[in-house]
């Protein structure tokens, strides 16, 4: 199946953790938007998925201190969440499988984020069917082919 391709559009943003002790600036090309259902993400987000954009960390400045959380996922990586140790507000994530880009929650950003068109779904098996996703968004039961996030 051909996916269209969204434009991946160039921002500028800043946003904080509920608190304000942690700050995160993005400054460059969003590489990827796309939703994720699987149960790491549900018990992260307390939703039944995560809304993620993928960035270059040299694009992404994290001020302020955040605490972090390593697991294995069921993709067999090692998934590290970061967070702010006050409020508990998720700040980013990286995966040992794609090291060379972070994961940021679209969420975030709030209001700011009317550029965000998420292009799949990913971990659909896991995909709760009280949690409404566009029936038109691609879904995919893990990843969308071996070794790619965007």
């Amino acid at each position: 199946m051909a996916m269209d391709r969204k434009p991946r559009p160039i921002v500028d943003l800043t946003a904080s953790c509920a608190c304000g002790a942690v700050s995160v600036r993005l400054a460059g090309k969003v590489l990827s938007m796309f939703m994720c259902a699987c149960e790491d993400c549900q018990k992260a987000s307390g939703t039944g998925h995560s809304t993620i954009v993928l960035a270059r960390p040299d694009d992404v400045t994290i001020t302020g201190e955040t605490r972090s959380f390593a697991r294995p996922a069921n993709s067999g990586a090692t998934l590290t969440r970061s967070f702010c140790p006050q409020c508990g507000t998720p700040i980013a994530a990286r995966s040992s499988r794609a090291e060379q880009l972070l994961m940021l929650p679209a969420g975030l950003f709030g209001s700011a984020t009317e550029w965000y068109a998420p292009n799949q779904l990913i971990f659909a098996r896991s995909h709760r069917e009280w949690d409404e996703i566009a029936a038109d968004l691609p879904r995919h039961d893990t990843y969308r082919d071996p070794g790619a996030l965007m």
